[in-house]
C-alpha cells in the first residue's frame, strides 16, 4: 500500500449527521486534489497505474456519481482497466491489506450503515447470514450520542468516554440477543431517550462516562454473541472484525478475549483501515483482477445494495 489519502469532510457537524447534497459538493471540489496528492505520496504517475478501483455502492448517489465519473475520465483517458467495488465486501477485504486470512471465516462488519455476519467460504464467495433490521450499530452510536448531547459523530465520543466509565452502571436493553444472526438497536435508542428524560441533564452530564460505557456494552455484547454463535456453527478457524465501529475500544477488546477463548484468529484492519478509506477500495480492486474481467465504462452506481 502506497499511499492512503482521506479528505474528512467537517460540514456536516453543525447539522448532526450527513447531508447528502453538501457531501456530493465537497466530493466534487477534492477529488481532484485527493487523488493527485496520492499519487504524489505514492511516487508514481497516472501512466504507472495497471488498474483503478472505485466505489460502485451502496452510499450516497450523489457521492457515487463523482466518483464513478472521475474514475470513468481517468480509465477512458489512459486507457486503464476498471473495476467497480461493493463498499460493504471492501470493509471485508480491508483485513486482506496486510496479511491473507485462510478461507473459510465468518466477518462481522459494522459500520454506520451496516451490521451484517458474512460467512465467506472464499474470496467473492459469501453467505449473509443476519443483518440489522433497523438502525445498524454505528447508527446507532451516532443517534445515541446526539440524545446525550455530545459533538457528531457520536460514536467515536461515546468510546471516548467509554474508556473511563462503568459498563455495569445501568443495564440497557439487549435487543434480539438470543434471536440467531439478525440486528436489532432502534429500542436500544429508545431506552436510552426514555432515561435521559426520567434523570434529567445534570444527572447525565455527571454521569457521562458511566452512561456510555453502558450503552457501548450493550451494543458490544449483542454483536459478540451473535459472531461467536455464528464460528462455532460454521467451525470456522479465523474471524475478522470491518467497518467503522470495529475501531470500537470495547468490542476489540471483547473480540480478542473471545477469540482467545475459542482457540480461533481474530483480524481486526488498523485503524487507517476500518473506517470508510481508498486503501480497502484498492485491496478488493486489485483481488476481483485477479479473478475476473474489468467492467468497463457501462458500471452504474446503486444506493442500495441489490439483493440476491
Amino acid at each position: 500500500m502506497l499511499s492512503n489519502v482521506v479528505a474528512s469532510q467537517t460540514v456536516h457537524e453543525k447539522y448532526g449527521g450527513v447531508v447528502p447534497e453538501l457531501a456530493s459538493r465537497s466530493h466534487h471540489r477534492t477529488i481532484t486534489g485527493v487523488t493527485s496528492q496520492a499519487l504524489l505520496e505514492a511516487d508514481i504517475g497516472v501512466s504507472d497505474l495497471d488498474a483503478i478501483a472505485v466505489t460502485q455502492g451502496p452510499g450516497l448517489m450523489g457521492s457515487l456519481l463523482v466518483g464513478l465519473s472521475f474514475a470513468k475520465g481517468l480509465s477512458l483517458t489512459h486507457r486503464i482497466p476498471l473495476y467497480g467495488v461493493d463498499h460493504i465486501d471492501a470493509h471485508i477485504y480491508a483485513n486482506f491489506i496486510e496479511k491473507t486470512p485462510a478461507s473459510p471465516l465468518v466477518c462481522l462488519t459494522v459500520s454506520g450503515g451496516h451490521t451484517q455476519l458474512v460467512y465467506v467460504e472464499a474470496p467473492f464467495s459469501h453467505t449473509l447470514l443476519g443483518k440489522s433490521r433497523d438502525d445498524a450499530a454505528g447508527e446507532a452510536f451516532d443517534k445515541i450520542g446526539k440524545i446525550l448531547g455530545l459533538p457528531w459523530p457520536g460514536g467515536p465520543e461515546i468510546d471516548r468516554h467509554s474508556q473511563k466509565g462503568d459498563p455495569e452502571f445501568h443495564r440497557f436493553p439487549r435487543s434480539m440477543l438470543n434471536r440467531g444472526y439478525e440486528f436489532s438497536f432502534s429500542g436500544l435508542k429508545t431506552s436510552v431517550l426514555y432515561y435521559v428524560q426520567e434523570k434529567g441533564e445534570g444527572f447525565v452530564c455527571e454521569h457521562m462516562d458511566n452512561i456510555c460505557a453502558s450503552v457501548s456494552a450493550a451494543i458490544v455484547e449483542v454483536l459478540i454473541s451473535k459472531l461467536e454463535m455464528a464460528a462455532m456453527e460454521h467451525g470456522v478457524g479465523t474471524i475478522l472484525l470491518a467497518g467503522g465501529v470495529s475501531a470500537n475500544t470495547m468490542l476489540r477488546e471483547r473480540a480478542r478475549q473471545m477469540a482467545e477463548r475459542m482457540g480461533v484468529t481474530l483480524l481486526v484492519p488498523r485503524m487507517e483501515y476500518c473506517t470508510d478509506n481508498a486503501a480497502m477500495i484498492a485491496i478488493t480492486g486489485a483481488m476481483k483482477g485477479e479473478v475476473s474481467r474489468p467492467d468497463g465504462l457501462g458500471l452504474k452506481p446503486y444506493a442500495r445494495r441489490p439483493e440476491g
